[in-house]
């Protein structure tokens, strides 16, 4: 059996270390952003379909896309002319809003998540507080914009009859389907 003075432990207990680090270390230059570069937001989806139906230009869309949340504001008053062009017969909608506030609140393209308690894009009762994956959230939005106060109105334009995805999410990460 070898026996090992203090110095000899304190080399061998060196040498590991010097191993370990260098090993798991590797080039990071390669990853991250590049400090130089000049990233541009292209596109908002925390509400789907809500630019592609409230836009009615290409120019705003893409304009939409690019706006931050926080000036997003200004799109509501023609969110809200365009609403009441699709639905002249709009007066409030399953949440209880009226034509200013829901197209006020679609305006702002976020995803309001709550940290407590259901998470879902609407189920009937919580509403915007988050989205899941089997989440309808065109027949939600479809419900909103023609359902009317108790969703039963216009009942051939609140779904697009589309029962589930095409492909079954998966039970772990990343949970969406294979592509195909």
């Amino acid at each position: 059996m070898l026996q090992y003075n203090k110095s000899t432990r304190l080399v061998v207990l060196f040498a590991i270390m010097f191993v370990i680090v260098f090993t798991a270390c590797k080039d990071d230059a390669d990853q991250g952003p590049d400090a130089n570069a000049i990233y541009e937001q292209e596109d908002q989806n925390a509400r789907p379909a809500i630019n592609t139906v409230f836009n009615a230009t290409d120019m705003d869309k893409n304009n939409f896309n690019t706006t931050i949340p926080s000036e997003q504001a200004t799109f509501a008053s023609a969110f809200e002319t365009r609403l009441l062009a699709l639905n002249p017969g709009y007066t409030t909608n399953a949440l209880g809003l009226d034509a200013t506030t829901f197209t006020g609140i679609l305006a702002t393209d976020v995803l309001n998540v709550s940290t407590t308690g259901t998470t879902t894009f609407f189920d009937g009762t919580n509403v915007l507080t988050g989205r899941n994956l089997m989440d309808d959230v065109i027949d939600v939005e479809l419900l909103l914009i023609f359902g009317g106060p108790d969703g039963s109105v216009n009942p051939g334009l609140t779904s697009d009859n589309v029962s589930s995805n095409d492909v079954a999410f998966l039970n772990e990460f990343p949970y969406l389907g294979n592509p195909h």
